[in-house]
C-alpha cells in the first residue's frame, strides 16, 4: 500500500491545502502536519481561476501556464507517493471543498501557505470562516526570501522606495535556511467513500493546453514541477557555471543562459526563494563570490519587495491610478492594443518581444520593461490592459510581481518619478544592436542590414525593392512616431498637474 497507514482515532488529522507551493521540500504546512499525525493533502481546482479577467475579459491562465500547472501537479503527486501519501485533487471552491472534507474525516487542523493577492486572501478568509468547529486553522508564509515577521518594520510600513527597503533588509544579516522534506513514510488518512473519493486527474483539455506546440525559438521548454526546478538551478549555476556572470548577461534576450529563468518555478512554488538563495550561498563557498552572485540575491529581494507591496496596498494595486492614486489620462484604443499584443506595431524591438511572449509564454526582463513602456508611454494605453495580457500569456505569472511591475512601469506605482520611459532606439542599440532577437522572432526582417533592422521605415523605395521587403505589405508601418508619441503623451500627463498648480 505504498507505506500508507490507517489513522488511530486518538491522533490528529491535518489537512494540507496546496496552492502556489507545489513541492514537498521547504514546505512548513506539510512538515508540521506530518509531525502531528495523519495527513490529507488537497489541491483545489477553483473555478474562479477560469473566470475572465475583470477589465478585458481575457483568460487568466493561458495554455503554457496551464501545461506547466498540470506537470507540476503530476510531479507533486509522484513526490507525495514516494513519501507514502497521496494528492487529492478537487474541483470546486476551497471554502466548500475543504470544510466538507474536514467534517467527513474529522480534521483537527488545516494548514496552508498564505498568498498576497486580494482575491487569494478573500478565499483564505472564506475558508477560515467555513471550517468546522474544532478544526484549528494555521497559515504559514513562503512567498519571500525574508520572513515578514523578521522585517525591521511592519508590512504596512514597507518603504515605497526599493533601495530603502533593500538597505534595511540587508542590515538584518543572513536569510533563513530552507526546511528539508518531511520524514517518510507519512501517516495518511484512510479513504472514505464520499467526500474523499478520488476524482479524475486534471486533463490537458481541462487546463486549456491541448495541442500546445512548442516554438523551437523559445528560450526553454519549461517543465513544471520541483524536480525540473532543481534541474534548472543545477544546470544554470553549476553545469553551465553561468551564475558567476549573471550581472553581465541578465539583460540579454536570446538563449537559455542569459538569466536563471527560475521565475516560473518560483511563481508556482515548485521551488522556494530560500532554496534558491541556499544554492547561491553554496556556489559562493565552492566556486566564486562576486557581484553577479550577489545580484541574483538582489533580484530575489526585488521579488520579495513586490510581494510585500501587494500585501501593503491591496486593491489599490489594480486601480487605473495604481498605488499612487494619481489619475492619468489613459487611452483605450482597442485596435492599437491588439497590434501590440500580436506584435504588429511596426517597431521591431517591440514586435519581436510581443511575438515571443505570445508564442512561447515567456519574455526577458528587459523585453518586459521595453514593451510596457511602449504601451503606456508611446501608445498611452491603460496599463491594466497590458497587465491582463501578461497574466493571460506568461508561464511565470505571479499576481504581486506582474501587477507590481506594471504599476512601476506605468508610473503609478513605487518610486514614481513623473513621466519616465524607455527610449526604444536606445534600448535597441544597447540590447539588440545587430538585430539577432528581432530577426529571430520577426523573420521578415532577415534581409534588412544591421544598421536599419530596428528602423526599417528608413529604407528607401529602391532598398525595399532590392530587399523584397515593402513597408505596409511585408512589414507594418509604425503605429506611432516614437519621439512624437512620447512628447504627446508627456503633454497629456503633465497638463492636469499644471492645471492643479496655483498661479
Amino acid at each position: 500500500m505504498g507505506g500508507r497507514m490507517s489513522v488511530p482515532a486518538a491522533r490528529q488529522v491535518t489537512g494540507v491545502w496546496f496552492r502556489a507551493d507545489l513541492r514537498t521540500r521547504d514546505h512548513a504546512p506539510l512538515i508540521e502536519a506530518a509531525r502531528s499525525g495523519a495527513v490529507r493533502c488537497v489541491y483545489c481546482l477553483d473555478p474562479r481561476d477560469e473566470a475572465p479577467s475583470r477589465v478585458l475579459g481575457l483568460p487568466r491562465r493561458g495554455p503554457f501556464r496551464g501545461r506547466f500547472l498540470l506537470e507540476a501537479l503530476e510531479d507533486l503527486q509522484q513526490q507525495l507517493r514516494e513519501l507514502g501519501a497521496a494528492l487529492l485533487i478537487r474541483r470546486g471552491r476551497p471554502e466548500e471543498v475543504l470544510p466538507a472534507l474536514a467534517r467527513e474525516e474529522g480534521w483537527t487542523a488545516l494548514r496552508y501557505h498564505e498568498l498576497p493577492g486580494t482575491e487569494e486572501q478573500e478565499v483564505e478568509q472564506s475558508v477560515r470562516e467555513a471550517m468546522p468547529r474544532g478544526c484549528a486553522v494555521h497559515a504559514s508564509w513562503d512567498r519571500t526570501l525574508v520572513d515578514p515577521r523578521e522585517l525591521p518594520f511592519p508590512v504596512e510600513e514597507t518603504p515605497e522606495l526599493f533601495t530603502r527597503f533593500r538597505k534595511l533588509v540587508e542590515k538584518g544579516g543572513e536569510h533563513p535556511a530552507p526546511l528539508g522534506a518531511p520524514r517518510a513514510p507519512l501517516t495518511c488518512v484512510s479513504r472514505t467513500p464520499t467526500a474523499a473519493a478520488p476524482e479524475p486527474f486534471p486533463t490537458a483539455a481541462e487546463l486549456g493546453c491541448t495541442g500546445l506546440v512548442d516554438d523551437p525559438r523559445s528560450v526553454l521548454r519549461f517543465q513544471g514541477g520541483s524536480r525540473a526546478a532543481a534541474q534548472r538551478l543545477q544546470h544554470y549555476a553549476w553545469d553551465g557555471d553561468h551564475l558567476k556572470g549573471y550581472k553581465q548577461t541578465r539583460n540579454g534576450m536570446v538563449g537559455e543562459a542569459y538569466s536563471s529563468k527560475l521565475s516560473p518555478w518560483l511563481a508556482l512554488g515548485c521551488i522556494s526563494a530560500r532554496e534558491v538563495q541556499a544554492e547561491v550561498l553554496r556556489y559562493e563557498r565552492e566556486r566564486v563570490r562576486n557581484e553577479s552572485t550577489y545580484w541574483l540575491t538582489f533580484e530575489l529581494l526585488w521579488r520579495d519587495y513586490f510581494q510585500l507591496i501587494a500585501l501593503k496596498h491591496g486593491r489599490a494595486l489594480f486601480r487605473p491610478s495604481g498605488i499612487q492614486g494619481v489619475p492619468r489620462p489613459w487611452q483605450r484604443d482597442a485596435q492599437a492594443f491588439e497590434a501590440w499584443c500580436d506584435g504588429r506595431t511596426g517597431i521591431p524591438l517591440v514586435d519581436a518581444n510581443m511575438r515571443e511572449l505570445r508564442l512561447s509564454g515567456f519574455q526577458s526582463n528587459r523585453g518586459r520593461q521595453i514593451v510596457a513602456s511602449f504601451l503606456t508611454k508611446n501608445l498611452g494605453i491603460d496599463w491594466r490592459w497590458g497587465a491582463e495580457w501578461f497574466e493571460a500569456c506568461l508561464i511565470d505569472h505571479d499576481v504581486a510581481s506582474n501587477w507590481g511591475n506594471w504599476n512601476y512601469a506605468a508610473g503609478v506605482g513605487n518610486d514614481a518619478r513623473g513621466f519616465r520611459y524607455f527610449d526604444i532606439a536606445t534600448q535597441a542599440s544597447k540590447y539588440d544592436r545587430r538585430g539577432r532577437h528581432a530577426r529571430l522572432w520577426c523573420p521578415e526582417l532577415a534581409p534588412v542590414p544591421d544598421r536599419l533592422v530596428h528602423a526599417p521605415w528608413n529604407l528607401t523605395r529602391a532598398q525595399q525593392d532590392e530587399l523584397g521587403l515593402h513597408l505596409g505589405r511585408d512589414w507594418p508601418r509604425p503605429l506611432v512616431d516614437l519621439d512624437a508619441s512620447v512628447a504627446a503623451n508627456r503633454e497629456r500627463w503633465e497638463a492636469p498637474a499644471r492645471r492643479r498648480t496655483p498661479g
